[in-house]
């Protein structure tokens, strides 16, 4: 179900959308930053899960744990990348990327809860 996708970037623009207005333009491009890796694994980790639990419901497990993994080493490399190679402003960066992280994540586990609770079907 993409529900929980337009959830996930609707909230995502519209929270950056409203504290871009009130920074300068250095801070929004790394709240930006900070958003965007977020909201991507968040959102490929739902696609995925959902998938899985529509075509194989048996292996949403093992497939959850092999996402935990890759996600470990794509939030790392996102970091290494956003903070020493594009070089965005360390501190929104970080606050906006930890916000993000948290935000995505509760969005996603109180969908996952309705999946797996037979409250919703998966994308088809």
């Amino acid at each position: 179900m993409l529900v929980p996708v337009w959830w996930m970037v609707g909230s995502s623009v519209v929270t950056w959308l409203a504290a871009a207005v009130f920074v300068e333009r250095q801070t929004a491009v790394a709240l930006l930053g900070g958003m965007l890796g977020p909201l991507a694994v968040a959102v490929g980790s739902w696609i995925l899960t959902a998938n899985t639990h529509r075509q194989h419901p048996e292996a949403v497990t093992s497939v959850m744990m092999g996402a935990f993994v890759a996600k470990l080493v794509i939030v790392a490399a996102y970091v290494v990348i956003m903070l020493r190679v594009v070089l965005v402003a360390p501190v929104p960066f970080v606050t906006g990327f930890t916000s993000y992280f948290i935000g995505l994540y509760a969005i996603e586990a109180l969908y996952l809860k309705r999946l797996f609770a037979g409250g919703m079907s998966a994308p088809r």
